[in-house]
């Protein structure tokens, strides 16, 4: 079977949409729907139920799409076996992580030292790069741990913690710390509860007897600084998001009694094939942020 008609059927699987599953591959949508039904034929079954205009996986879908992810998985394993041959000179990685931030800087350096080694960095809430890494769309993640799945490998690279960011005109600004307890007395901003750095801080309130209400809930660390910074509310960020910023015009004050924090560590598969890019970029980042963190 061609190997073409299954990266078709496999991109009308993920967008359950012809006609955007056709702009994804840069094909007409005519031409898509015709490939599938050539597929179909091959198969001798349908692969899609048709209901209006929308579309679901058949029963014969589910089985195909599940066997051709996991037969796409296998050739990209041998293709890095084979680039491995071929030294570092060349590669391309896929990572998820929980904050831009915290690759940065190694992303940078690595860089500098394997030129010819792509990386495809996105950031991801912690479920998301699990998902990721289960269905072969990542490589590696860097995420807040324990992840737990008996498909994944984590290794710890630092503690992180969550401190609270105001405003110069917040009137907790000259404090040096503001314990867990006041912080429901304070206006919040929060990260949406789908990412972990959220769920931490739920948790952690929680256990102490209360719930936060935010102010306002945000997708990503950088507008969550920006609506401290403009005075909304104080936002709970990670130390190692506000480590490296010199801003005058907020504060990150530490969180104390408990001080709320997690493990940072690498996860990618057990399957996964450790080819020299893979297995040069986790010592990497092993030495750029192991045990001391972020620089």
């Amino acid at each position: 079977m061609e190997h073409r008609l299954l990266e078709y059927f496999v991109a009308v699987c993920q967008e359950l949409h012809f006609t955007k599953a056709a702009d994804k591959l840069g094909i007409s949508q005519p031409t898509l729907s015709h490939q599938i039904a050539l597929l179909e034929q091959r198969i001798g079954a349908p692969l899609f139920l048709r209901m209006g205009k929308k579309i679901y996986i058949s029963e014969a879908g589910e089985i195909l799409y599940k066997h051709t992810v996991n037969a796409f998985h296998e050739l990209e394993q041998a293709r890095l076996a084979i680039d491995e041959l071929r030294g570092l000179k060349r590669g391309h990685l896929r990572i998820g992580c929980s904050g831009n931030h915290l690759l940065t800087s190694a992303v940078i350096s690595f860089h500098e030292a394997y030129p010819g080694i792509e990386l495809s960095v996105t950031e991801l809430a912690t479920e998301e790069t699990r998902e990721g890494l289960l269905s072969n769309r990542l490589d590696i993640g860097v995420v807040f741990l324990p992840i737990k799945d008996e498909h994944l490998v984590s290794i710890p690279l630092f503690h992180d913690t969550l401190q609270l960011v105001v405003s110069s005109r917040h009137p907790l600004f000259a404090s040096p710390a503001v314990s867990l307890a006041e912080l429901q007395q304070q206006p919040v901003v929060l990260l949406q509860p789908k990412f972990l750095v959220r769920q931490m801080i739920d948790s952690y309130c929680l256990e102490a007897g209360f719930s936060l209400r935010p102010l306002v809930e945000v997708s990503t660390l950088d507008s969550l600084l920006e609506l401290a910074r403009r005075g909304i509310g104080g936002a709970v960020l990670p130390a190692s998001y506000m480590a490296p910023l010199q801003d005058s015009r907020v504060r990150a004050l530490d969180i104390t009694d408990p001080v709320p924090g997690k493990s940072i560590g690498i996860v990618y598969r057990k399957d996964m094939y450790m080819g020299a890019s893979m297995t040069a970029f986790i010592r990497h980042l092993t030495d750029q942020l192991g045990a001391g963190g972020l620089a």
